[in-house]
């Protein structure tokens, strides 16, 4: 079964930029969408972004189109989620998770399978 591991998180001002990374662990993520999602405490987790196995198609929640990239590289099992213009709402323990490889990518918890144990970005004003 395959395990998300994620890193990257860290403290940034307002305005800056971070790159969390997510490597597969176990197997590969050959097969699966994944996806970023963040929650903050009493706060049900929030899709981010999300990328297909099927040509890497790649979907954002609308407030973050432009300001975050999401990108695969198959041959490092790895995903990215490049976050420029870091703002303090954007503050959250980020979770990968990957799921089925359904042509449209899942934009809900229930759309994943595995998940990592996330990071923490904190965005200070």
């Amino acid at each position: 079964q395959v395990q998300p591991v994620e890193s990257g998180g860290g403290f940034v001002q307002a305005g800056g930029s971070l790159r969390l990374s997510c490597v597969a662990s176990g197997r590969t993520f050959n097969g699966k969408n994944i996806g970023w999602f963040r929650q903050t405490p009493g706060k049900e987790r929030e899709f981010v972004a999300g990328i297909s196995w099927f040509g890497a198609g790649t979907y954002y929640i609308s407030s973050k189109e432009g300001q975050f990239t999401i990108s695969r590289d198959y041959t490092k099992n790895t995903v990215y989620l490049q976050m420029n213009g870091l703002k303090p709402e954007d503050t959250a323990v980020y979770y990968c998770a990957a799921g089925l490889p359904t042509r449209r990518v899942g934009t809900l918890p229930s759309d994943y399978t595995n998940w990592g144990q996330g990071t923490q970005v904190t965005v200070s004003s």
